[in-house]
């Protein structure tokens, strides 16, 4: 049945199910059925080939929301009533898209949070999330940060999902937990933290540090202790320069994690990769330059270069170089990093250049997204080519960079992605040859 659902088949399938078509509908709950009883479970432990430019991201919205309108199992249910039907049914996806690289993603935010005792709120088909209007933490409280009990709850359903990952996979799990700042911004509240950013600086900082103390430490040197090969992935949307400005950013969200990664001995196998906005640095320099001219200058908040914010973000991610779509700065410049840096290069695709919502003419979206993936696939091999070049001896993930999809949903245009995996496996093939 796999055999059958190789590009662009599965994707095609996927398309005529979100159009409302019943015997697509059909065809996808057969596929999962199978996928659920552990009937393809071999085929996810296939690995992905080292001389192509891969194609991944996150699936587990899309996941969700086949698993309740083909099931009805709502979000709650989906992410913690059964390990292996999420892991499976999250790989399954991956491999009706033509994903050969798995990768295994869940509402990290949402769940970090929960596991500090922050209430949340849970729909039928959408994400979870925290509940705004009742944070975990308050001025009068936020010292009471407590370290999770691991053998339960939420860290309890993460080891079952690393667990089960890893035995049908093969590969190293991964802990997927929110950074400090984000993990701060879900418990104390958005605005109240951005507020704190102006107003106390040194709070939001000892408040990181505590939650980094008191929460993410612990729960990570356990997972070492279980997996000391695998890999621990920080998300910190909420730190990223697009919201909170490039100088907090890096004194506040990054150093938080710099100083995690630098007081533990496992920091080298912990990395964050998605802090996104850098060109906002690039639109403070002219703000600046036009602000001498009228004889003043800003306060500085901003005052923080485009290769500053690089190193730092390269700090706490060192493993390879990625370009998210909200970065906004030319392709080249990341290309050039990953060269010098001797490092794989990821490029991303934001969730609003494949939402099908958004597109007036899809025949003109096509042509103009397989101009940029052709783009970033020859930009990818170049980097993986200099980087065999200059004598990069790992075959192992990262290598050898990847297209990476942000987000993907039930609202994506899979016309559009198929595209996108038409066009990259047309132009991401590579040979060794002359550098084995």
């Amino acid at each position: 049945m796999i055999d059958d659902l190789e590009h662009p088949r599965g994707l095609q399938l996927l398309h005529a199910w979100q159009s409302g078509d019943p015997q697509a509908g059909q065809r996808l709950k057969a596929i999962f059925d199978d996928a659920i009883a552990g009937l393809h479970d071999e085929v996810f432990s296939l690995p992905a080939p080292e001389n192509q430019v891969h194609l991944c991201g996150p699936v587990d919205l899309l996941t969700l929301t086949i698993m309740f309108r083909l099931y009805g199992i709502t979000t709650e249910r989906f992410y913690k009533q059964d390990a292996e039907r999420f892991i499976r049914g999250s790989l399954m996806t991956q491999r009706l898209m033509g994903m050969h690289r798995q990768y295994i993603s869940w509402p990290v935010y949402g769940l970090t949070a929960e596991a500090t005792g922050q209430p949340m709120i849970y729909s039928d088909q959408y994400s979870p999330g925290t509940d705004p209007d009742d944070p975990r933490f308050r001025d009068d409280n936020w010292r009471e940060v407590e370290t999770p009990n691991l053998d339960q709850g939420i860290p309890k359903l993460l080891d079952e999902y690393v667990d089960v990952f890893h035995r049908l996979t093969g590969q190293q799990p991964v802990l997927h937990l929110s950074a400090p700042y984000s993990l701060a911004a879900d418990t104390y509240g958005q605005e109240a933290i951005i507020g704190a950013l102006t107003h106390d600086p040194e709070f939001v900082n000892r408040f990181l540090d505590l939650l980094a103390d008191r929460v993410l430490q612990p729960w990570i040197g356990r997972f070492f202790e279980r997996y000391p090969n695998g890999w621990v992935e920080l998300s910190d949307a909420s730190g990223s320069p697009f919201f909170i400005g490039p100088k907090n950013c890096k004194q506040v969200a990054i150093r938080a994690t710099q100083r995690l990664k630098q007081n533990n001995p496992w920091g080298g196998r912990v990395y964050d990769a998605n802090y996104r906005g850098d060109y906002v640095t690039c639109a403070q320099k002219s703000a600046r330059g036009k602000s001498r001219r009228r004889g003043n200058h800003p306060d500085g908040a901003g005052d923080v270069s485009l290769r500053e914010l690089f190193e730092a973000k390269d700090s706490i991610c060192p493993n390879y170089v990625i370009r998210l779509a909200e970065d906004r700065v030319p392709v080249s410049f990341y290309e050039e990093q990953a060269i010098q840096g001797n490092k794989p290069l990821f490029l991303g695709i934001g969730a609003t250049q494949i939402d099908r919502n958004s597109i007036a003419d899809l025949d003109a979206r096509k042509r103009e997204t397989e101009s940029f993936v052709c783009e970033y696939t020859e930009t990818i091999k170049r980097v993986a080519l200099a980087l065999a070049k200059a004598g990069y001896e790992s075959r192992e993930p990262p290598w050898p960079g990847a297209i990476y999809f942000e987000d993907i949903s039930a609202e994506s245009s899979f016309e559009l992605i198929e595209t996108i995996f038409t066009t990259a496996r047309k132009h991401g093939v590579f040979s060794l040859k002359d550098y084995d």
